[in-house]
């Protein structure tokens, strides 16, 4: 009966896991900012060898293109 246990809480856990993953990707893309991860395996796959910008630089370049920032700072409201 433990081992039942066992492989009922790793199988409850991995689903979890997998929630969170994918509520942190839902809210993601309702607010309009692209995942991270999807860009680093993107890269690594279709352009191996050129520089993977980090998350910060990342992040920065999606709000610039979402906002039309200038060095981080919003420049309009809509």
């Amino acid at each position: 009966m433990c081992r039942v246990m066992e492989g009922t809480i790793k199988n409850m856990l991995n689903k979890l896991k997998k929630f969170n993953y994918y509520r942190k990707q839902f809210f993601s893309l309702l607010v309009g900012v692209p995942s991270y991860e999807t860009y680093v395996e993107h890269m690594e796959s279709h352009h191996p060898g050129e520089p993977v910008k980090s998350r910060k630089e990342f992040f920065c370049e999606a709000q610039e293109a979402r906002y039309n920032a200038k060095g981080g700072k919003v420049s309009r409201c809509c």
